[in-house]
Protein backbone atom coordinates (compact mmCIF):
# COMPACT_ATOMS: atom_id res chain seq x y z
CA UNK A 1 0.00 0.00 0.00
CA UNK A 2 2.64 2.15 0.91
CA UNK A 3 4.19 1.57 -2.15
CA UNK A 4 1.15 2.52 -4.19
CA UNK A 5 0.38 5.74 -2.35
CA UNK A 6 3.99 7.23 -2.75
CA UNK A 7 4.23 6.61 -6.84
CA UNK A 8 2.94 9.49 -8.78
CA UNK A 9 1.09 8.19 -11.88
CA UNK A 10 0.65 10.06 -15.22
CA UNK A 11 -3.00 10.67 -15.75
CA UNK A 12 -2.59 12.10 -18.98
CA UNK A 13 -5.39 10.55 -22.09
CA UNK A 14 -3.16 12.12 -24.35
CA UNK A 15 -3.22 9.70 -27.55
CA UNK A 16 -0.13 9.79 -30.03
CA UNK A 17 -1.50 8.68 -33.41
CA UNK A 18 0.99 9.78 -36.36
CA UNK A 19 3.67 10.82 -33.23
CA UNK A 20 7.20 8.80 -33.74
CA UNK A 21 9.00 8.34 -30.60
CA UNK A 22 12.37 6.51 -29.67
CA UNK A 23 12.97 4.96 -26.53
CA UNK A 24 16.61 3.76 -25.45
CA UNK A 25 17.44 0.76 -23.32
CA UNK A 26 13.75 -0.21 -24.59
CA UNK A 27 14.29 -3.90 -24.50
CA UNK A 28 13.36 -4.49 -20.01
CA UNK A 29 12.68 -2.48 -17.48
CA UNK A 30 11.47 1.27 -17.21
CA UNK A 31 11.95 1.42 -20.93
CA UNK A 32 10.00 -1.43 -21.62
CA UNK A 33 6.89 -0.33 -19.43
CA UNK A 34 7.63 3.44 -21.29
CA UNK A 35 8.16 1.99 -24.87
CA UNK A 36 4.55 -0.51 -24.18
CA UNK A 37 2.40 3.15 -22.79
CA UNK A 38 3.45 5.08 -25.65
CA UNK A 39 2.57 2.13 -28.34
CA UNK A 40 -0.79 2.07 -26.18
CA UNK A 41 -0.95 5.37 -27.14
CA UNK A 42 -0.76 4.75 -30.77
CA UNK A 43 2.71 6.02 -31.75
CA UNK A 44 5.15 4.57 -33.85
CA UNK A 45 7.49 3.21 -31.26
CA UNK A 46 11.69 2.76 -32.06
CA UNK A 47 13.10 0.42 -29.28
CA UNK A 48 16.92 1.42 -29.61
CA UNK A 49 18.64 -1.30 -28.16
CA UNK A 50 22.23 -3.51 -27.64
CA UNK A 51 20.50 -7.04 -27.62
CA UNK A 52 18.47 -7.09 -31.11
CA UNK A 53 16.91 -10.17 -29.84
CA UNK A 54 15.65 -9.49 -26.23
CA UNK A 55 14.70 -5.73 -28.46
CA UNK A 56 12.53 -8.26 -30.88
CA UNK A 57 11.13 -10.11 -28.33
CA UNK A 58 9.76 -7.39 -26.49
CA UNK A 59 8.76 -5.92 -29.80
CA UNK A 60 5.85 -8.81 -30.61
CA UNK A 61 5.05 -8.65 -26.65
CA UNK A 62 3.87 -4.72 -27.07
CA UNK A 63 2.27 -5.40 -30.77
CA UNK A 64 0.70 -8.60 -29.34
CA UNK A 65 -0.39 -6.33 -25.66
CA UNK A 66 -1.23 -3.14 -27.61
CA UNK A 67 -2.54 -4.09 -30.48
CA UNK A 68 -0.02 -1.59 -32.36
CA UNK A 69 1.85 -2.97 -34.54
CA UNK A 70 4.30 -0.29 -35.16
CA UNK A 71 6.53 -1.30 -32.18
CA UNK A 72 10.22 -1.26 -34.45
CA UNK A 73 14.01 -2.73 -33.32
CA UNK A 74 16.95 -0.74 -33.58
CA UNK A 75 20.25 -1.66 -33.20
CA UNK A 76 22.06 1.00 -30.75
CA UNK A 77 25.22 0.43 -28.71
CA UNK A 78 25.81 3.51 -26.48
CA UNK A 79 29.18 2.75 -25.77
CA UNK A 80 29.91 2.91 -29.08
CA UNK A 81 29.75 6.52 -31.04
CA UNK A 82 30.19 4.49 -34.03
CA UNK A 83 27.24 2.54 -33.46
CA UNK A 84 25.30 5.93 -32.36
CA UNK A 85 25.84 7.63 -35.46
CA UNK A 86 24.83 4.56 -37.61
CA UNK A 87 21.33 4.46 -35.38
CA UNK A 88 21.02 7.63 -35.96
CA UNK A 89 21.87 7.71 -39.82
CA UNK A 90 19.24 4.89 -40.42
CA UNK A 91 16.57 6.26 -38.43
CA UNK A 92 16.91 10.16 -40.54
CA UNK A 93 16.49 7.78 -43.55
CA UNK A 94 13.63 6.05 -42.15
CA UNK A 95 11.28 8.64 -40.48
CA UNK A 96 10.19 11.91 -42.01
CA UNK A 97 9.83 13.11 -37.84
CA UNK A 98 10.62 12.51 -34.07
CA UNK A 99 8.28 13.74 -31.38
CA UNK A 100 9.08 11.57 -28.56
CA UNK A 101 13.38 11.12 -28.03
CA UNK A 102 13.50 9.21 -24.08
CA UNK A 103 16.82 8.65 -22.77
CA UNK A 104 16.44 5.75 -20.77
CA UNK A 105 18.90 3.19 -21.22
CA UNK A 106 22.07 3.11 -18.75
CA UNK A 107 24.62 1.45 -16.29
CA UNK A 108 24.96 1.33 -12.99
CA UNK A 109 27.90 0.02 -10.87
CA UNK A 110 29.72 -1.40 -13.28
CA UNK A 111 33.40 -2.44 -12.32
CA UNK A 112 35.89 -0.12 -14.14
CA UNK A 113 35.92 -0.02 -17.79
CA UNK A 114 35.64 2.04 -20.94
CA UNK A 115 33.76 2.48 -24.04
CA UNK A 116 35.05 2.04 -27.48
CA UNK A 117 35.73 5.20 -27.36
CA UNK A 118 37.74 5.31 -24.06
CA UNK A 119 35.06 6.77 -21.88
CA UNK A 120 34.65 5.42 -18.56
CA UNK A 121 31.42 3.28 -18.72
CA UNK A 122 29.29 5.26 -16.68
CA UNK A 123 29.78 8.43 -18.09
CA UNK A 124 30.38 7.40 -21.72
CA UNK A 125 27.13 5.67 -21.64
CA UNK A 126 24.99 7.20 -19.41
CA UNK A 127 26.04 11.13 -20.56
CA UNK A 128 28.11 11.33 -23.43
CA UNK A 129 25.93 8.31 -25.90
CA UNK A 130 22.94 10.43 -24.85
CA UNK A 131 24.19 13.54 -25.98
CA UNK A 132 25.59 12.55 -29.22
CA UNK A 133 22.42 10.43 -29.54
CA UNK A 134 20.23 13.97 -29.35
CA UNK A 135 22.87 16.63 -31.42
CA UNK A 136 22.43 13.81 -34.28
CA UNK A 137 18.46 14.22 -33.69
CA UNK A 138 17.54 17.56 -32.75
CA UNK A 139 17.29 19.21 -36.40
CA UNK A 140 14.37 16.54 -36.98
CA UNK A 141 13.28 16.86 -33.41
CA UNK A 142 12.82 21.35 -34.16
CA UNK A 143 11.13 20.01 -37.42
CA UNK A 144 8.66 18.01 -35.98
CA UNK A 145 8.10 20.30 -33.14
CA UNK A 146 6.68 20.13 -30.63
CA UNK A 147 8.45 17.76 -29.71
CA UNK A 148 10.26 16.90 -26.26
CA UNK A 149 13.39 15.16 -25.06
CA UNK A 150 13.18 13.09 -21.93
CA UNK A 151 16.22 11.90 -19.28
CA UNK A 152 16.16 9.30 -16.93
CA UNK A 153 18.65 10.83 -14.03
CA UNK A 154 18.47 9.82 -10.41
CA UNK A 155 17.98 11.18 -6.85
CA UNK A 156 20.93 9.58 -6.91
CA UNK A 157 22.59 12.70 -8.61
CA UNK A 158 22.48 14.48 -5.60
CA UNK A 159 25.83 12.42 -4.50
CA UNK A 160 27.48 13.13 -7.69
CA UNK A 161 30.30 15.57 -8.66
CA UNK A 162 31.78 16.66 -12.78
CA UNK A 163 34.92 16.19 -11.57
CA UNK A 164 36.50 17.42 -14.69
CA UNK A 165 40.21 16.39 -14.14
CA UNK A 166 39.04 13.21 -13.73
CA UNK A 167 36.27 12.44 -15.74
CA UNK A 168 37.39 8.79 -17.21
CA UNK A 169 38.34 7.74 -13.90
CA UNK A 170 41.59 6.98 -14.38
CA UNK A 171 43.14 8.85 -11.28
CA UNK A 172 40.17 7.41 -8.42
CA UNK A 173 36.98 4.99 -9.39
CA UNK A 174 34.53 3.96 -7.87
CA UNK A 175 31.42 2.00 -9.48
CA UNK A 176 28.51 3.73 -7.18
CA UNK A 177 29.92 6.74 -7.47
CA UNK A 178 30.85 7.40 -11.12
CA UNK A 179 26.96 6.34 -11.61
CA UNK A 180 26.01 9.60 -9.15
CA UNK A 181 28.31 12.03 -11.50
CA UNK A 182 26.69 10.37 -14.67
CA UNK A 183 23.00 10.96 -13.22
CA UNK A 184 24.27 14.77 -12.40
CA UNK A 185 25.45 14.93 -15.70
CA UNK A 186 21.87 13.97 -17.42
CA UNK A 187 20.29 16.93 -15.49
CA UNK A 188 22.93 19.45 -16.23
CA UNK A 189 22.70 18.55 -20.28
CA UNK A 190 18.70 18.98 -19.68
CA UNK A 191 19.26 22.29 -17.98
CA UNK A 192 21.65 23.21 -20.41
CA UNK A 193 20.08 21.98 -23.53
CA UNK A 194 16.59 23.72 -22.55
CA UNK A 195 18.52 27.22 -22.28
CA UNK A 196 19.54 26.40 -26.00
CA UNK A 197 16.63 25.46 -27.04
CA UNK A 198 14.18 28.65 -25.72
CA UNK A 199 12.14 29.85 -28.54
CA UNK A 200 12.24 26.60 -30.34
CA UNK A 201 9.35 24.02 -30.00
CA UNK A 202 12.06 21.17 -28.62
CA UNK A 203 11.39 21.08 -24.82
CA UNK A 204 13.29 18.79 -22.41
CA UNK A 205 12.71 17.25 -19.24
CA UNK A 206 14.88 15.08 -16.73
CA UNK A 207 13.05 12.42 -14.40
CA UNK A 208 13.93 10.24 -11.73
CA UNK A 209 11.88 6.93 -11.87
CA UNK A 210 11.81 6.01 -8.02
CA UNK A 211 13.73 3.15 -6.92
CA UNK A 212 12.91 0.39 -9.60
CA UNK A 213 13.10 -3.34 -9.29
CA UNK A 214 14.93 -3.84 -12.64
CA UNK A 215 18.18 -4.93 -14.72
CA UNK A 216 20.26 -2.07 -13.38
CA UNK A 217 21.86 -3.20 -10.41
CA UNK A 218 22.88 -6.55 -12.22
CA UNK A 219 26.71 -5.81 -11.27
CA UNK A 220 25.97 -4.82 -7.47
CA UNK A 221 25.43 -8.51 -5.29
CA UNK A 222 24.68 -5.71 -2.19
CA UNK A 223 21.73 -4.56 -3.97
CA UNK A 224 20.11 -7.30 -5.53
CA UNK A 225 20.17 -8.52 -1.45
CA UNK A 226 19.09 -4.92 -0.10
CA UNK A 227 16.40 -4.84 -3.11
CA UNK A 228 15.13 -9.01 -1.98
CA UNK A 229 14.75 -7.35 1.67
CA UNK A 230 13.12 -4.08 1.06
CA UNK A 231 11.22 -5.45 -2.07
CA UNK A 232 7.56 -3.84 -0.87
CA UNK A 233 9.19 -0.29 -0.96
CA UNK A 234 10.26 -1.27 -4.62
CA UNK A 235 8.29 0.23 -7.21
CA UNK A 236 7.68 -1.82 -10.49
CA UNK A 237 9.07 -1.08 -13.97
CA UNK A 238 5.67 0.23 -14.67
CA UNK A 239 5.36 2.38 -11.85
CA UNK A 240 9.07 3.14 -12.52
CA UNK A 241 7.94 4.84 -16.33
CA UNK A 242 5.12 7.39 -14.88
CA UNK A 243 7.26 10.23 -14.80
CA UNK A 244 9.26 9.69 -18.19
CA UNK A 245 5.73 9.43 -19.57
CA UNK A 246 4.55 12.42 -17.21
CA UNK A 247 7.32 14.51 -19.12
CA UNK A 248 6.46 13.01 -22.49
CA UNK A 249 2.98 13.67 -23.04
CA UNK A 250 1.45 15.82 -20.60
CA UNK A 251 0.09 18.93 -21.65
CA UNK A 252 1.14 22.26 -20.20
CA UNK A 253 4.56 21.61 -18.93
CA UNK A 254 6.31 23.74 -21.79
CA UNK A 255 6.69 26.47 -19.84
CA UNK A 256 9.02 23.99 -17.23
CA UNK A 257 11.70 22.62 -19.87
CA UNK A 258 15.06 22.12 -17.90
CA UNK A 259 13.21 21.05 -14.97
CA UNK A 260 13.53 18.16 -12.93
CA UNK A 261 10.65 15.66 -12.25
CA UNK A 262 9.62 12.86 -9.41
CA UNK A 263 6.38 11.14 -9.12
CA UNK A 264 5.20 13.02 -11.54
CA UNK A 265 5.94 16.42 -10.18
CA UNK A 266 8.60 19.18 -10.02
CA UNK A 267 11.23 17.77 -7.29
CA UNK A 268 14.36 19.41 -5.83
CA UNK A 269 18.20 18.94 -7.63
CA UNK A 270 21.38 19.27 -5.81
CA UNK A 271 23.34 23.17 -5.27
CA UNK A 272 25.33 21.21 -8.14
CA UNK A 273 22.65 20.28 -10.16
CA UNK A 274 21.87 23.70 -10.24
CA UNK A 275 25.11 25.06 -11.10
CA UNK A 276 24.62 27.11 -14.91
CA UNK A 277 28.71 27.25 -14.92
CA UNK A 278 29.47 22.96 -14.47
CA UNK A 279 26.36 22.92 -17.35
CA UNK A 280 27.96 25.13 -19.54
CA UNK A 281 31.58 23.91 -18.82
CA UNK A 282 30.29 20.39 -19.16
CA UNK A 283 28.43 20.84 -22.31
CA UNK A 284 31.64 22.14 -24.04
CA UNK A 285 33.73 19.71 -23.20
CA UNK A 286 31.36 17.01 -23.49
CA UNK A 287 31.56 18.48 -27.36
CA UNK A 288 35.14 18.37 -27.53
CA UNK A 289 35.32 14.52 -26.56
CA UNK A 290 32.62 13.86 -29.62
CA UNK A 291 34.36 16.08 -31.63
CA UNK A 292 31.14 18.26 -31.86
CA UNK A 293 30.90 21.76 -32.56
CA UNK A 294 29.79 23.38 -29.27
CA UNK A 295 26.88 25.92 -30.45
CA UNK A 296 24.74 23.30 -31.66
Amino acid sequence: MWKMLSCGVCTSNVQLSGKVAIVTGANTGIGKETAKDLARRGARVYLACRDMQKGELVASEIQATTGNSQVLVRKLDLADTKSIRAFAEGFLAEEKYLHILINNAGVMMCPYSKTADGFEMHFGVNHLGHFLLTHLLLEKLKESGPSRVVNVSSLAHHLGRIHFHNLHGEKFYSGGLAYCHSKLANILFTKELARRLKGSRVTTYSVHPGTVHSELIRHSTALKWLWQLFFFFIKTPQQGAQTSLYCAVTEGIEGLSGSHFSDCQLAWVSSQAGNETIARRLWDVSCDLLGLPMDW
